[in-house]
């Protein structure tokens, strides 16, 4: 059977269901990334992903906007670089007329160039011993990390796959290189041990910042603790002035060049690296002393750019956004509000020019997918505004056409009678006063936050799930970071899961007490914490829920404590110790037992599906077997499992994550939804067997169509639920002379009608309609040229092609068609002759490609299209053929 999906051709998209959300539309959702603006303000370059469905990939794709050209009122914005591989890193030559670039193009040791003005990209240098992180140090030399080279011991002991896991004895430093663009010289800008992560230059390129991780297994314990540099270029002296603070990051030097901000994090146990709020710190060059900015916010700042020596921060919200500007004077900074009119509390900034005059951000609800916005910034004394509001770019545009689900931010009285929040989706075609099955999306962590902002992707999609008929809540329960230093350190300590669990609980009843939700329809997901959450609600509440959807969650901490890539630092900050601590007088930690899910697995009976990762370090990966493997061996609920080869804590490949999302989406609808599945697994939709069934069930007696007060109707199949259903055959010659009464030849009964007038065919319908009470007619001009892309394709159908017995062209077209001027006998055959063709769906035509042509109505006026079995089928014409001597009709029934 021909499947020809006609998403591509835009007939699903007149009447298919175009207005529901599917996998794919999920994943490949676009998103302004990493954006840049030029010297000068006037061009931003910015990077897209992209999936390769063929390399079963995602890519980045960088673009080019420039701001003072328009096309169709918006920034002319032109896709700059192709291809299956990544690229990255972007940003502009000094004179804005290149754009330079690291790519993951031949084993990305290579630094890019290209013309603003396009052409390829140019290779400008080869680093043999790799690049990355590349900025400006001054107007000819680059700034990048790298290393030194193979030792003689890396090259003796690389002939095998064997992987070193730890090895502080060969743990070889990563450096600061300059690269002089113009003669293309490397020279070494620091001697450091150990290894350079990241860094900041100042915009003279006098001064510069580096982070040195010092131990290779900093990650896992949070020792030793790294260098944090500070580098005076000109002298060579360096400095190490950041003591007392934990985690100094986010380093970015002031235009005047008189110092630099950054971020420290702020908890009760640095010495864990533990989880808390952000401060932002400047330190003065001319004293080296640095002092914390009063930002008057308790929650700390998330993330914060700079107009010359005075921030925009945006502060830490809870389930909101929030900007805020600081104007600095001395060692005052003066805080004032911007007004973003209907879009307060829901911007998120994401690149200011270098001299403080442009800012782009984007817009977006938890139910309004991102717009994407320029504006330039308007200076007042101690005050900024955003004026001139101008749109970026315009991304997603059928997706906004879709239905989106209603949501709120909502509050209620978690643990400690503390207020939590949540983002609830509500229902489609929600009815008040009636009652929804309630699914959790539960976020991970646990510093991860919902906020009233788009989050729609494989490990969390509302809209799939609000369409099905269910509420979705995304609690944002104690130890969700963008909150208070005292509410996300409220979990660590041995009160991780006991918080979360009241929270959670809470929240669902809060919306019971509403009379929202139907507490015999609950169920549970979520991705790493999410996941961790989702099993101990379902073992402290073993009759709740109907279904659990964990991913890469933790159930046997004992185990977690020396695999998890963090282990160390996390379960110590929030339990308390190690494994091997005594407590209460034993030679153990009680908590490890006590709060494993693992130990007491024969409690949940809830139908589970597990996800994981074979390379996950972050919730090490024999996690899901230890999950799977009890759930099985106790055997009081139905589990099942699915690993994903290759795949880290996030999965990466296309297949994985729509398969992540399939097989969720078929549990979920199993047993939350009590969806039967009627799929028979030994069934192959485009088999031959399918189209005779489908041929089947629209023919009585022998004859094409169904009966109706023994009067014989064409048989129609709706492209979707709430949709115009459409003709399985062209109308017959038995169709037709059922409105007339006259005889016909039994032979021809099931064969095309052909050779009617314009009004005989207005007759038919008008008959039609009259006998079933609806409304029949013949295609428009935007379904005809629809369904003759589709004819197109369809190549192997009752047409010229199909006689040729090889790969017709049009060369030999007219000379074939020769032979058939003398034949005796017809080529055209009974309807349903030739296999089906899908239209959308589960919707199969027949004969849509060939047997006869088929009329439609444009104005008034029949006109042609598809193809006879005497017509040539030409692939690289896609117009509406304009004759053909073998034309029937196809009846469209109005929903």
């Amino acid at each position: 059977m021909l499947i020809l999906t006609l998403f591509i051709f835009g007939f699903t998209a007149l009447y298919g269901q175009k207005d529901q959300w599917t996998p794919e539309e999920i994943i490949n959702t676009k998103y302004v990334s990493s954006p840049s603006f030029s010297n000068d303000g006037s061009m931003v370059v910015w990077s897209q992903r992209e999936g390769l469905k063929e390399k079963d990939k995602f890519v980045s794709k960088l673009y080019l906007t420039r701001l003072d050209q328009l096309k169709k009122e918006l920034p002319l914005t032109i896709q700059i670089t192709q291809g299956d591989h990544s690229e990255y890193n972007a940003f502009f030559s000094k004179d804005d007329e290149s754009i330079y670039f690291l790519s993951s193009r031949e084993e990305g040791k290579k630094l890019w160039k290209l013309s603003i003005y396009g052409g390829e990209p140019e290779e400008l240098h080869e680093f043999k011993n790799g690049i990355s992180s590349v900025d400006w140090l001054n107007d000819s030399t680059l700034v990048f990390i790298a290393g030194e080279g193979k030792t003689l011991y890396d090259i003796t002991n690389e002939k095998d796959d064997t992987e070193i896991v730890e090895d502080s004895i060969h743990w070889s430093p990563k450096r600061l290189f300059t690269f002089d663009i113009k003669d293309k010289t490397i020279q070494r800008l620091t001697e450091n041990n150990f290894q350079i992560s990241n860094y900041s230059t100042s915009e003279d390129g006098k001064y510069l910042v580096y982070w040195e991780t010092t131990s290779p297994h900093y990650g896992v314990d949070g020792k030793t603790k790294p260098n944090i540099v500070l580098k005076d270029v000109v002298s060579g002296k360096e400095s190490t002035p950041f003591t007392g603070l934990q985690t100094p990051y986010g380093f970015t030097f002031s235009n005047d060049g008189k110092g630099f901000y950054f971020t420290a994090t702020k908890s009760s146990n640095p010495e864990w690296e533990g989880a808390g709020i952000e401060e932002l710190y400047y330190y003065n060059l001319a004293t080296n002393t640095f002092e914390k900015v009063n930002l008057d916010w308790e929650n700390g700042v998330s993330d914060y750019y700079l107009i010359g020596s005075n921030v925009l921060a945006e502060l830490a919200n809870g389930p909101y956004q929030k900007i805020r500007y600081y104007s600095k004077n001395g060692s005052t900074w003066t805080p004032s509000e911007i007004d973003l009119g209907d879009k307060q509390q829901h911007v998120s900034l994401l690149a200011v020019s270098d001299d403080g005059k442009k800012v782009l951000y984007s817009h977006s609800t938890a139910s309004k997918l991102p717009e994407y916005y320029t504006a330039d910034i308007t200076a007042k004394k101690k005050s900024i505004a955003f004026t001139n509001e101008k749109k970026f770019t315009s991304l997603n545009d059928g997706l906004k056409k879709k239905t989106i689900a209603r949501s709120e931010v909502i509050y209620w009285k978690g643990a400690n009678d503390e207020e939590v929040n949540g983002i609830l989706y509500y229902p489609k075609d929600y009815e008040a006063g009636k009652k929804y099955p309630l699914i959790l999306s539960i976020h991970g962590g646990p510093t991860g936050v919902d906020q009233d902002s788009w989050s729609e992707r494989w490990s969390t999609y509302p809209q799939i799930l609000t369409q099905k008929g269910a509420f979705v809540l995304k609690p944002n329960y104690h130890g969700s970071g963008n909150h208070s230093l005292e509410f996300i350190e409220s979990i660590k300590n041995g009160n991780y899961y006991s918080l979360e669990q009241i929270d959670i609980y809470n929240g669902i009843q809060h919306l019971n007490a509403k009379g929202l939700i139907d507490m015999d329809k609950l169920g549970t997901m979520g991705w790493s914490n999410g996941a961790i959450l989702t099993t101990w609600m379902t073992l402290k509440y073993p009759d709740m829920f109907k279904f659990a959807a964990p991913g890469a969650g933790d159930i046997n901490w004992t185990s977690d404590y020396g695999t998890c890539q963090f282990g160390v630092t996390f379960d110590q900050s929030y339990f308390g110790g190690a494994p091997w601590d005594d407590t209460n007088g034993k030679h153990y930690n009680e908590w490890y037992i006590n709060n494993s899910p693992i130990f007491e697995i024969e409690k949940i009976k809830t139908p589970t599906i597990i996800f994981h990762g074979s390379e996950d370090r972050a919730v090490p990966r024999d996690q899901g077997w230890e999950y799977y493997r009890g759930l099985q061996q106790v055997g009081k609920t139905p589990v099942k499992f699915l690993w994903f080869p290759g795949q880290p804590h996030g999965l990466q490949k296309i297949t994985h994550q729509l398969r992540k999302m399939k097989e969720e989406i078929a549990w979920i609808d199993k047993y939350l939804f009590e969806k039967e599945d009627d799929k028979n697994e030994a069934f192959k939709k485009d088999s031959p067997l399918a189209s005779i069934l489908t041929l089947d069930s629209a023919m009585t007696d022998g004859l094409a169509g169904i009966t109706k007060e023994e009067l014989l109707l064409p048989a129609v199949t709706p492209l979707s639920k709430d949709s115009i259903s459409i003709g399985v055959f062209e109308v017959t010659i038995a169709q037709f002379h059922a409105s007339t009464g006259e005889d016909y030849d039994r032979l021809l009964a099931n064969q095309p009608i052909t050779g009617l007038s314009q009004e005989q065919i207005a007759k038919y319908l008008a008959w039609l309609s009259e006998k079933t009470g609806k409304t029949y007619r013949l295609p428009n001009v935007k379904e005809a040229k629809a369904l003759h892309k589709l004819a197109v394709k369809a190549t192997s159908q009752n047409n010229l092609n199909y006689y040729a017995g090889y790969e017709l062209t049009i060369l030999d077209a007219n000379k074939l068609a020769e032979k058939l001027e003398n034949m005796n006998s017809s080529l055209i055959q009974p309807v349903g002759t030739k296999a089906a063709v899908t239209v959308h769906k589960s919707a199969r035509v027949f004969d849509l490609g060939g047997n006869v042509a088929e009329y439609y109505l444009d104005g008034g006026e029949l006109k042609i299209y598809d193809f006879s079995a005497y017509d040539f089928v030409d692939a690289m014409n896609s117009d509406l053929p304009s004759t053909s001597e073998h034309v029937g009709f196809r009846v469209i029934l109005e929903k």
